[in-house]
């Protein structure tokens, strides 16, 4: 977890600066660069007010959208699974949520009757088992990453108190 930064530094905007927390496997859950440009439409706010706003914003389209994905998978709407994990991977891709997004992208493509790397054609069925997995998967990426960044802005003095519907 994160530590509170001690009172009598100052508080830095980089993500970069910020103590790791510890990630499920080695693939980088935040691509720092792409998030530190998201900070610095903050300006000299010190509550991050934009960038957060933004945040907050992607945590709703994010739980709606895998509301959504549930559904599709039920209704076996591979079509629609497919335009939703393209959707969610625009927008994780924006501020900067890798995992996310690569676990995104692989929706996409099967949802589209390919394979994870977008190559090779699957059956209807693979690609329902495949994308079942592959939620689950995203999901527990979304709340590493939720968690993350609800940390990043407690310590910055903006808590984000909105809790996450979870699964």
């Amino acid at each position: 977890m994160v530590s509170s930064p001690p009172s009598s530094q100052p508080v830095s905007h980089s993500l970069q600066d910020e103590e790791k927390v510890i990630v499920s496997s080695k693939e980088e859950l935040i691509d720092h660069e792409t998030f530190d440009q998201l900070l610095e439409m903050d300006d000299e706010d010190d509550k991050c007010s934009f960038s957060k706003g933004i945040v907050l914003e992607y945590f709703n389209q994010a739980e709606e959208t895998f509301g959504k994905m549930d559904k599709y998978l039920q209704e076996e709407n591979l079509g629609e699974l497919s335009k939703s994990g393209h959707f969610l991977k625009g927008s994780s891709a924006a501020i900067g949520l890798t995992k996310v997004k690569d676990t995104c992208e692989k929706i996409q493509y099967c949802g589209d009757l390919k394979d994870e790397n977008g190559e090779s054609k699957i059956t209807k069925d693979e690609a329902k088992d495949r994308i079942a997995s592959l939620l689950e998967n995203v999901k527990k990426e979304y709340q590493e990453a939720e968690e993350y960044l609800k940390i990043f802005y407690e310590n910055r003095g903006s808590a984000i108190s909105e809790p996450s519907s979870g699964d």
